[in-house]
């Protein structure tokens, strides 16, 4: 979940057409450049992407699954219903 908000925040600061966080930084004088922050951007951007692909598959691989002979609560429920085109049998009183 971290990884997924922090890729979320890297991209959303990121322009695509070279702006972004980067068109702040106009001035030359500063500690990181434009072209650092782009860099830096890109760089983090692709590790987030890596680190959200290789826990995704150590994800799928380390959750335990469901063995056959469970069945789910909606499985149980869509087998146990009614059938709609049955016509419901009310009890009936004879008005005398």
């Amino acid at each position: 979940m971290i990884v997924c908000a922090l890729l979320i925040l890297i991209v959303l600061v990121q322009n695509s057409k070279g702006g972004g966080l980067a068109s702040n930084f106009q001035s030359s004088n500063q500690f990181m450049g434009v072209r650092k922050t782009t860099d830096f951007l890109e760089k983090s951007t692709w590790t987030l992407a890596v680190a959200l692909m290789v826990f995704s598959v150590i994800g799928s691989l380390t959750i335990p699954r469901a063995e056959e002979s469970e069945r789910s609560v909606i499985e149980d429920q869509i087998e146990s219903v009614v059938d709609p085109n049955a016509i419901p049998q009310f009890p009936s009183t004879d008005p005398q």
